[in-house]
């Protein structure tokens, strides 16, 4: 009676995308953290249930993955179980666990990550490169629990929520003609040049407040709705500003020397962690790091060689040679041979 594959396949295939791309890698230090604390386990058995449980919920979708997926999870540690994913009971949802307040609230840090993705990308600001701060205009402000997490995954010093966002960005107005036209004809000219004179923060308010923009017009006055009007968003020299549903996000693209030489540090971690992938290495073992040819890039690794080493399992880092694998590599315009050898 209610034989919806698409439907059921399109939400197990959102949930995993969040499972994946946003909850694993957002849980990758819990993972990574010695020993067995209770938050690592929680951690763990978070993902373990989840796993599973979609392997029964795909079993009729995809019949052989979900088979590998469940076999390998709970057959090979529980002898007891069904030997098949097949023979288990389709999961049921238990209603009594769904947080809606978390949901919702993290439902808008994901959106206000997006947003801020896009503005670091038309600012031309890498995400390796740590920005000052950053503004948020929402219906809602979410607590520090929250902020930290944008901030950590936008990479921004500080975020903060506010209801005028008039300082970092501005707004040029214009008629929409399909819908203009036939409604004022000849008045076009004048709604034209008064749309040109308007002080785009100020109309954009009254717009988001009202609903209307009123335009006192040589003919009368009008009220012009969103749909008859093409709004630009005009980007001022220092802030970088993206609107979407209601949300704006304005990020500060001023970068100071100290947060230049922080984006060359997380850029060297980033290749030195690559270079260890490529050269084979397992993710415990530890190694000694080498940066030779570029003496900018060599001051940078010697005065940040605490931070380098904890992030990559260096038990020394040492600029001025090259050993093991080594690779070119330019780094915000400066190139330097890097190397990397197990220990």
């Amino acid at each position: 009676a209610a034989y919806a594959v698409p439907e059921a396949a399109r939400a197990l295939q959102e949930f995993v995308d969040d499972l994946s791309n946003w909850y694993v890698r957002r849980s990758r230090e819990r993972f990574w953290g010695k020993e067995m604390p209770q938050d690592k386990i929680n951690a763990y058995m978070t993902l373990y249930t989840a796993l599973v449980t979609v392997s029964k919920a795909a079993a009729p979708m995809i019949p052989f993955m979900a088979e590998s997926i469940y076999r390998n999870l709970v057959c090979s540690l529980d002898s007891a179980a069904p030997e098949s994913v097949h023979l288990c009971r389709y999961p049921e949802a238990d209603e009594s666990r769904i947080d809606a307040g978390l949901e919702r609230d993290m439902e808008l840090v994901l959106k206000i990550v997006v947003l801020g993705r896009a503005a670091r990308n038309g600012a031309n600001r890498k995400n390796r490169q740590p920005l000052a701060q950053m503004f948020v205009k929402a219906d809602e402000a979410l607590d520090d629990f929250y902020r930290e997490i944008i901030e950590d995954e936008l990479n921004i010093k500080a975020m903060a929520f506010t209801q005028d966002v008039s300082a970092f960005t501005s707004y040029l107005f214009k008629p929409q003609l399909k819908t203009l036209g036939p409604k004022y004809g000849k008045r076009l000219g004048e709604i034209r040049t008064a749309l040109a004179e308007l002080d785009g923060s100020a109309a954009k308010k009254q717009l988001d407040a009202d609903g209307v923009l009123t335009l006192a017009l040589p003919s009368g006055e009008i009220a012009l709705a969103p749909e008859d009007l093409l709004i630009e968003t005009m980007q001022s020299e220092r802030w970088f500003t993206v609107e979407e549903g209601g949300i704006t996000v304005a990020v500060d693209t001023h970068l100071t020397q100290e947060l230049i030489e922080e984006g060359f540090v997380r850029e060297l971690v980033s290749k030195f962690q690559t270079m260890r992938k490529e050269a084979g290495f397992e993710v415990e073992d530890h190694i000694r790091a080498f940066a030779c040819g570029n003496d900018t890039i060599e001051a940078l690794l010697d005065k940040n060689r605490a931070q380098v080493s904890a992030e990559i399992l260096a038990d020394a880092v040492m600029p001025g040679s090259a050993s093991g694998y080594t690779k070119e590599w330019n780094i915000n315009g400066e190139t330097v041979t890097l190397g990397v050898e197990r220990v």
